[in-house]
């Protein structure tokens, strides 16, 4: 798993292991927040039986579900994303498959809440190593009444 670092309260990354996340407090870590929706892939740890969230807890971690899928995110999902790690005792490692749909819940926060404008959320993902063509899709579809360049 490679954690990337966005800012000093959030990291990104793929889907950590057990051995993963018990280190995860040891690394700073206060929340695990889980983007991806159960059983997106065949053998994931995730939710099933609270396997990933009894991991998280028993290493000390607080834990936050919050199934997303591109095209479906809603406003409320990034809301609750960034009040999640807004309101979190300590930084936050969000992860999905790939880091890419936690970085794009957190680039639709900052462009909603206007610290990150449209036209550079692009170059935000690029410089991080990820593709955010997607938040450009979903800022696109959202129109403008939502969005100001």
């Amino acid at each position: 798993m490679t954690i990337t670092s966005i800012e000093s309260r959030l990291s990104v990354s793929g889907q950590p292991n057990e051995a993963e996340i018990a280190d995860l407090a040891g690394k700073g870590f206060a929340l695990l927040i889980n983007n991806r929706p159960e059983g997106e892939e065949p053998g994931q740890l995730g939710t099933e039986a609270e396997a990933e969230a009894a991991a998280a807890r028993a290493a000390g971690l607080a834990y936050l579900h919050l199934p997303v899928t591109g095209p479906d995110i809603t406003l409320d999902d990034i809301a609750q994303f960034r009040d999640a790690v807004e309101g979190a005792p300590g930084p936050v490692l969000a992860h999905c498959r790939s880091g890419t749909r936690s970085l794009t819940l957190w680039a639709l926060s900052e462009v909603l809440a206007g610290r990150l404008r449209r036209d550079d959320v692009a170059a935000y993902g690029r410089e991080r190593g990820f593709d955010l063509s997607g938040a450009i899709r979903w800022l696109d579809a959202h129109g403008e009444g939502i969005v100001e360049d």
